[in-house]
């Protein structure tokens, strides 16, 4: 890789999250100066990890009874 730049293997293993979750944010543009080089996506080593918006709480399950 690239010098000063991660993989998406360890980028997921630094923030303990899964490599697939790591892709899906470098997608949707969540990661801050990551590039896909080829087929390939390069991280900077210092880009910081975002936070997760998403719902885990169970908050909205069943959410139409409840209307």
């Amino acid at each position: 890789m690239i010098e000063g730049y991660l993989t998406i293997n360890e980028v997921a293993e630094k923030w303990n999250v899964s490599a697939r979750r790591v892709r899906t944010m470098c997608s949707n543009g969540q990661i801050v100066g990551a590039a896909k080089l080829g087929k390939v996506w390069a991280i900077p080593i210092s880009s910081e990890k975002p936070i997760d918006g998403r719902v885990t709480t169970g908050e909205y399950r069943n959410w139409r009874k409840n209307n």
